[in-house]
Order: structure tokens, then sequence, then C-alpha cells
């Protein structure tokens, strides 16, 4: 494939590198001349992947049109919030129909719309192909070739197949399924969970309770993915099970880190003040509490996290009021 990756923060980035070791030929757009000045200097990504070569396939540019001409297989790696707005843009230079693959792990804030639906609405007819990419993949372990797994959804088989053929590698497996709102719901849903866990780091708490926050907030992601048409064996894959364990546990995870700098007494908008990075989970937080009040599902880990974000409740309470509630069956 020609590739035109759409946002070179680290995961964008990564996925440059991995495409190309796929023998796919990629342009990779920046918002920031100067990232895409940088790339083209040093042949890195100094501000995001530093001492990681890019190779001489990967191009660096941060004029739109030239990206979206370079090819009809669109890579959106943009943060949920710019997503919109960017393929709105992507849309107004697009000779002809695209394929899109969504690296985007959120839901819309107002609209609570995934990524697959935001394309097909700011598209429209020049929608050919949709497909989401996720699992568990640390932008930094991809881009230096550790061995990855993930898997890449579309409703479209034979263009999820494709998809698969041209970014797999030795270094990086892709598995093909149909479960785009399972995939996409797995890989936002986590996020949530993911700050959860790193308040509880943050609070000095232990294995077991890191354990028990795991398997509950696995329990609550499947049971609003399963009403908004989610497939159960989804989330027990890698997009599910996979990028949870992922990023509840690693040192890598943003969220994570968000979470853990609550747990220790800092506030939200200090932490996001000095970040550099952009960590998904805190907007996915309003987003996943706002489809589970209209959907009636009980999701009591995504509640507390919506209070300690949004409410200014104190995240030792948000614990000790999830341990207290009504006792019941595990199925339940």
């Amino acid at each position: 494939m020609k590739v035109a990756i759409i946002g070179a923060g680290a995961f964008g980035t990564a996925m440059a590198i991995t495409a190309t070791r796929g023998g796919n030929d990629v342009v990779l757009w920046a918002h920031d001349p100067d990232v895409a000045q940088a790339i083209r200097e040093t042949g890195e990504n100094p501000d995001y992947l530093p001492g990681i070569g890019l190779g001489a396939k990967v191009v660096a540019t941060s004029d739109l049109a030239e990206a979206v001409a370079f090819s009809d297989t669109i890579v959106m790696m943009t943060p949920s919030h710019y997503y919109r707005d960017v393929l709105t843009r992507v849309r107004e230079h697009a000779s002809g129909a695209l394929n899109v693959i969504s690296g985007t792990k959120g839901i819309e804030n107002d609209s609570l719309q995934r990524m697959s639906e935001i394309t097909r609405d700011v598209l429209g007819e020049k929608l050919r192909a949709f497909a989401v990419l996720s699992g568990p993949t640390f932008a930094l372990e991809v881009a230096r070739g550790d061995p990855t797994a993930a898997v890449v959804a579309s409703t479209d088989v034979a263009f999820a197949q494709d998809v698969q053929n041209a970014l797999s590698s030795p270094a990086f497996r892709l598995y093909h399924s149909e479960d785009v709102v399972g995939v996409e719901l797995s890989g936002s849903l986590k996020n949530v969970i993911a700050i959860a866990a790193g308040v509880l780091d943050g609070l000095g708490l232990g294995y077991n309770t890191n354990a028990a926050l795991i398997t509950r907030g696995l329990r609550e992601m499947t049971r609003l993915g399963l009403v908004l048409g989610g497939r159960i064996e989804t989330f027990a894959g890698l997009a599910g099970m996979g990028d949870l364990v992922l990023t509840c546990t690693g040192a890598l995870s943003r969220n994570r880190t968000v979470g853990v700098l609550l747990g220790q007494g800092r506030t939200l908008d200090d932490i996001l003040r000095d970040a550099k990075f952009v960590a998904e989970g805190v907007k996915t937080s309003k987003s996943a509490k706002q489809l589970a009040d209209r959907h009636q599902i009980e999701m009591p880990i995504t509640d507390e996290m919506f209070r300690v974000l949004y409410e200014g409740e104190s995240a030792r309470l948000g614990v000790q009021r999830l341990m207290t509630r009504a006792l019941k069956s595990e199925m339940a």
C-alpha cells in the first residue's frame, strides 16, 4: 500500500515505522510544521519518539493536501477531540473515495459517537471502506520492533484482510475481525479503567486491588459493549482484555500516569497543564458515563472516575464507595 498517516504523535509515528516494515510507502502528516521539519532533518521524531529512526520510506509533511493526494488509504491517528475537524479537512482535499483506518481510541464528547460513526458522518459518499486498528500497543515498543499483536476490524472483511496483510510483519502481527463496535469500545473504555488503576497505585494500594479493578473493569466494559452491539469474544481478546491489562499495568501508559498523579493528590487541571501527551481516558470518562446513563447500564468504576475527574471527588473515597456497594452475584 501507499499509506497516508494523519497524526505524527507517538503512535502515529510508530505506525509509520510499522507500515514501512510491511513494505509500504508512507507519508506522515504532522499538524505542527516544526515536527515535520525535525523528522525530515533528523530521520526521527525527536518530540515524540526520540532515538528511533523512521527509515527512508517515511516522508514527513505538514501539508494536509500533500498527504491526502499521496494515497486513498488514510490512517487517522489524531486524538478523538480533533478527529472530526481533521477528517473534515481531509475530505476537502480528497479527489475520490477514501479508505480510512482509525487508530484513535476514544468516544467523542457531546455526540457520543465512535470514530466509525464520525467517519461516516463526515465523509458520506467519499467513504469507500472503514477499519479500526486496536490492541495492546505501546508506541515505543511497536516502534523499536518488540513482537506485538493487535486486531483490525471492518464490516468489509476483504478490506480488513488487506490491511492485515499490508501492515503485518515479523514484529507486528495483526488479526482481523468484523466487530468494529467491540474493537472501538474496547480501545476507548479501557482507558477509563487505566486511570483508575493509576489512582490505586498513587494511593499506595497493592496487587490484590489492581487485579480486582481490572477484572471488574472488564466486566463493565463488556456490559456496555454488548448493549451497543459488540461481541463478547472481542472484549476477551486483544482489543479488550489484552489492551486493558497493558494499559492498567504498564509504566508507559499515559492514562495510568494521570491516575497515579491523581492518587498522589494532584488536581486534574495541574496534571493536564503540565502533560506533554493526550490521555484519552479523561474525556472518555465523560462520554462513557453518558452512554451508560443513556442505556441504563451499571458502570460503577466509570461513575467513580467521572466523580474524581469532573466533580472533585476524593479518589480514596471513590475506592471506599466501590468496596461498600451492595453485595451481589459476580455475574451481575
